[in-house]
């Protein structure tokens, strides 16, 4: 039997500063198999976050912040499949990061085998040797993927934000538990794409001091 519930409700900033020299962008399997219509496991709406994304990516490369994938991956006997089926195969055009978001040289592209980017991976390994402390976190699958990545970046101290536009989810009850759970439990932060703005953390705390001078 179907049952409603109510959200709690959570905030969207309108503006979210970020340092660049301590910020990356990731990409939550932007992949074919994901992204495409008719690939193995459509999800609704990852193909309408593709140009967000790639104004991210834009903004992300202007402003030198180092820009990160995840590629989920999968080989012939995986136990993923008994889940959700044949995807994301290593070597195939389902599994290959859509053209209009492929990564160049000097990205970083993290292959990996389960939910969590973090885990098996090298991903925070490659953060921490680049000063990394805060992750702008994007992609698909809302609930799955990209949350399950937020919350492990979050159990690891990292600052968590998410461009909400930039988002894709397999329905719209699960875009909405993941945003709530991902503000909540780890404090990530919910902004618009466009609402993501590079200030090193010297111009805010100057912009900071001549606040607190003028009031």
């Amino acid at each position: 039997m179907a049952k409603q519930v109510a959200v709690p409700g959570y905030e969207i900033h309108e503006r979210v500063a970020v340092d660049p020299e301590r910020t990356a962008l990731l990409i939550i399997d932007m992949q074919h198999d994901f992204v495409d219509r008719n690939g193995a496991l459509p999800v609704p709406g990852a193909k309408d976050t593709v140009p967000v994304i790639r104004r991210l990516i834009d903004f992300a490369r202007a402003s030198g912040i180092p820009v990160f994938y995840s590629q989920d991956t999968h080989r012939q006997g995986d136990p993923e499949w008994e889940i959700w089926g044949k995807h994301c195969e290593r070597g195939t055009h389902g599994w290959e990061i859509v053209e209009e978001l492929a990564p160049q040289p000097g990205d970083v592209v993290v292959e990996k085998a389960r939910y969590d980017a973090f885990y098996g991976t090298a991903l925070d390994h490659e953060l921490r040797l680049r000063g990394i402390d805060t992750l702008v976190i994007c992609g698909t699958v809302a609930s799955i993927c990209v949350h399950y990545t937020a919350a492990s970046a979050g159990l690891r101290w990292y600052r968590t934000i998410h461009p909400v536009n930039a988002l894709s989810a397999l329905d719209p009850f699960d875009m909405e538990a993941a945003l709530r759970q991902s503000s909540f439990l780890f404090r990530t932060v919910l902004a618009t794409a466009d609402g993501i703005v590079a200030e090193a953390a010297a111009a805010r705390e100057k912009a900071s001091r001549v606040h607190a001078v003028s009031r």
